[in-house]
């Protein structure tokens, strides 16, 4: 049984943006410069996740995440009250239905970073209200480099999988509604506005 949308359809909803791009790409640091815009202050909030790892210095319990056990993720997945997961280095991490639709019904728009399968998962249940983004590198040796960079620990060959990763990603990257070439920060952050601004106003 799959998922299904329990959102009213009386009146003028939010929109999801989903922001995704191979790691390197920059969609992180986009998505952070997006919630500080000027323009979109408090029209734009961030989505909250579920997770089972444990909470890190500074952060905020419903806040940063909603924290909860491994079985009580398990269970909520069962009840289809989670609407989109992964799981990443043994630990789960999820999107909750019910703040998600909670947000829309107040008319807030809700921006997140996501992996395609997660992407295409919430475009499913939400094709009108959700807005899908791709952050594309200047290239694969760049990405490489920026892969390098921040993961000068990591073994030659795990970085080879990310690029290899990021290269199929990138083949996907036409199932988006909108592709951003990040070659220029403060450009690629300046038509994400744009493309949000357009979208809600849309």
């Amino acid at each position: 049984m799959k998922i299904k949308a329990t959102l009213s359809t009386d009146r003028q909803k939010g929109k999801i943006f989903i922001i995704s791009g191979p790691s390197g790409s920059g969609k992180t640091t986009l998505l952070q410069r997006l919630f500080k815009n000027k323009k979109l202050k408090n029209s734009v909030v961030k989505s909250i996740s579920f997770t089972t790892r444990p909470r890190r210095s500074g952060e905020r319990k419903n806040k940063d995440y909603f924290f909860i056990s491994e079985k009580e993720f398990k269970q909520k997945r069962s009840a289809k009250k989670i609407i989109e997961w992964t799981k990443y280095l043994s630990y789960y991490y999820g999107t909750p239905k019910e703040f998600v639709e909670q947000q829309l019904e107040k008319e807030k728009n809700i921006a997140l970073c996501l992996d395609k399968k997660g992407a295409l998962n919430i475009k499913r249940l939400y094709p009108k209200l959700t807005v899908t983004i791709f952050i594309i590198p200047p290239s694969i040796e760049e990405l490489q480099k920026r892969i390098e960079a921040r993961c000068n620990k990591t073994k030659k060959e795990e970085i080879k999988n990310r690029v290899r990763l990021a290269q199929r990603e990138l083949s996907l990257s036409r199932k988006y509604d909108h592709r951003i070439f990040n070659k220029n920060l403060n450009l690629a952050a300046k038509e994400l506005q744009d493309i949000v601004l357009n979208e809600i106003h849309a």
